[in-house]
């Protein structure tokens, strides 16, 4: 296997590290102190095809496969992992999501703008009182005609106040049947349709999350997703891709905190010599570094499987798991290797520390995850 950059990944790194330092670095301390969304620098991500990165050049996107699309993300989670996750929100969930399922009509009518970024995406699945347990929603359809009538909320929905345009998977059956939900199509502006409270998070303050609620919100049927009925286990397939993308992120974090704290253990001397040379510094290297390269061989090769068409279930699970939890141990390393600078704002290891532990969260904990790879092995 050769997991080595291509043209296109080494044009698109080194594109991210200039813009990153440009239009991210000297401003992402103020936006995570302030929570800050920043949707200018997502339309000028756009601006440079990193907002429809897999997306086909006949719908406005950069046409590049999962390789590209992992490079991307780490590359950009390594400047500020909150806009990488938003990156990849609106990347595999709710633009993946429309790609996957859309019919020819619907692509050519979202799938433009949101690879442009000129309509910034979200994705709603979860829910305050059901989290993992999708299959008890209480956000319904009750269908009226040509239209159906929305009621319920979504939450910890990546642009649930900002976003142009939403997938969300509602309950039109009974409650638990996976044959029960559909997936809706609901542009901002509809009546019935709005943000809700944004949460106060701990780390990836850059990245909004928010809720979505809708009240008596009418969505003609041309807005459903493939078939009624189809919503959730279509979700499982976009999660599949969803989880390679959590993987990149978490690369991203991984690789951070792990360049700043092999750069700070060679500066920082203790004893009359760089404190990479005792033994108890350069063994956490030794693993930090191990960890890493174990964690971007198990995403580059699900990201292979996927841009050749094969089931990434069991392996995207893997990725997932393993690089989540890798950047959440390297770096709290990186922070320990810092000593009492590390858990300063002072330096970019803090931030990195913070906004890893969301990996192990989000798009399925890492418990899911284990769930997965076990029945995946045992059946």
């Amino acid at each position: 296997m050769d997991f080595g950059l291509n043209e296109n990944q080494q044009m698109i790194a080194q594109m991210i590290r200039d813009f990153g330092a440009k239009e991210i670095t000297p401003f992402r301390d103020q936006w995570d102190e302030e929570q800050y969304f920043p949707i200018e620098v997502m339309k000028k991500l756009g601006g440079l095809g990193l907002m429809g990165v897999i997306v086909p050049q006949e719908y406005g996107g950069a046409g590049f496969g999962y390789e590209e699309y992992v490079t991307a993300i780490l590359e950009l989670s390594k400047v500020d992992p909150s806009i990488g996750l938003s990156m990849a929100a609106h990347n595999s969930l709710c633009t993946g999501h429309i790609l996957t399922f859309a019919n020819e009509e619907q692509k050519k009518r979202w799938l433009p703008k949101l690879a442009t970024a000129e309509w910034i995406g979200a994705w709603g699945l979860t829910e305050p009182n059901t989290g993992s347990d999708a299959g008890n929603m209480r956000t319904t359809a009750v269908q009226d005609g040509d239209y159906w009538v929305i009621n319920g909320a979504k939450n910890w929905i990546t642009h649930g106040v900002s976003s142009d345009v939403a997938v969300v998977i509602v309950r039109t059956g009974e409650v638990g049947d996976s044959h029960g939900m559909t997936a809706f199509v609901v542009e901002r502006g509809t009546e019935g349709f709005k943000g809700g409270r944004k949460e106060n998070k701990l780390g990836m303050r850059l990245s909004e999350t928010a809720e979505m609620i809708f009240e008596d919100c009418r969505i003609h049927k041309d807005n459903i997703l493939g078939e009624v009925g189809q919503g959730f286990i279509q979700s499982m397939k976009v999660l599949d891709g969803g989880r390679i993308s959590i993987a990149a992120l978490s690369l991203g974090i991984a690789q951070g905190a792990y360049d700043a704290a092999l750069a700070y253990s060679k500066e920082r001397h203790q004893f009359n010599q760089p404190i990479s040379n005792f033994q108890g510094i350069a063994f956490k290297l030794a693993d930090m570094a191990t960890e890493l390269e174990a964690a971007k061989l198990l995403t580059f090769q699900a990201a292979d499987l996927k841009n050749r068409g094969k089931s990434v279930n069991k392996e995207s699970a893997m990725a997932k798991y393993h690089a989540s939890e890798a950047a959440v141990r390297i770096s709290t390393e990186a922070v320990q290797i810092f000593g009492g600078y590390g858990y300063t704002k002072d330096y970019p290891v803090e931030k990195y520390y913070r906004d890893s532990k969301l990996c192990t969260i989000g798009e399925g904990t890492s418990e899911i995850q284990k769930l997965v790879i076990s029945r995946s092995i045992l059946k």
